[in-house]
């Protein structure tokens, strides 16, 4: 084999890969109030078809350092945590046909500060990114941006609403009223004509 041909085959075997290399997406920060239940989204696509050997493993690494720990695994069912910080907390909440491998914190608490790790396997799609979330557990949840952005949005359709409702009931009493004093011009001159009729008479 000519060294071109080599570098040619490692090109397209180097395509292939990254070709078929699995995506996962992950929100980067996630702040959870204390004591509520936290949904750590994790979704994914593969270019390959959806396999029996779908793989989601989910892992967490302290804030204030330590080793990281196995908290979900799912391979054909979920297996939720037995032992350590999130036995009985950490629950199945994605959905395979969606190409979603997301999990549920109940109960989360400081303690569960740091970053969760979220790595998905779909062979022989294997190779790939892993998500990451930072998680921040916070006695009250922040407004963020899109949420400030959500209520401006929010209180200015009110209002242009509320303007657009003023504007039609002030036309439609206008024009009620328009039509009631041509009624009532109307019948005076009416009542005049029958005055005048009865004179003549």
């Amino acid at each position: 084999m000519t060294a071109r041909s080599s570098l040619g085959f490692v090109v397209h075997l180097a395509l292939l890969v990254a070709a078929s290399a699995m995506e996962v997406y992950t929100p980067k920060e996630l702040q959870a109030k204390n004591g509520t239940d936290a949904r750590l989204k994790c979704t994914y696509s593969s270019a390959e078809p959806q396999s029996d050997g779908l793989i989601v493993s989910w892992t967490f690494r302290p804030l204030l350092g330590g080793s990281e720990e196995t908290i979900f695994f799912f391979h054909m069912e979920p297996y939720p945590p037995t032992k350590g910080r999130f036995a009985n907390r950490a629950f199945w909440d994605g959905n395979p046909k969606r190409n979603d491998g997301s999990i549920i914190i109940r109960n989360i608490q400081p303690m569960d500060n740091g970053t969760y790790l979220c790595q998905i396997k779909n062979p022989p799609d294997v190779h790939g990114e892993v998500g990451e979330i930072m998680v921040s557990v916070v006695d009250q949840v922040k407004f963020s941006e899109i949420m400030l952005l959500m209520l401006v949005i929010g209180v200015g359709s009110a209002v242009i609403i509320a303007i657009v409702i003023v504007v039609v009931l002030v036309r439609y009493y206008r024009k009620q009223r328009t039509h009631s004093t041509a009624v009532s011009v109307m019948e005076c001159k009416e009542k005049l004509n029958d005055k005048s009729h009865n004179v003549t008479a």
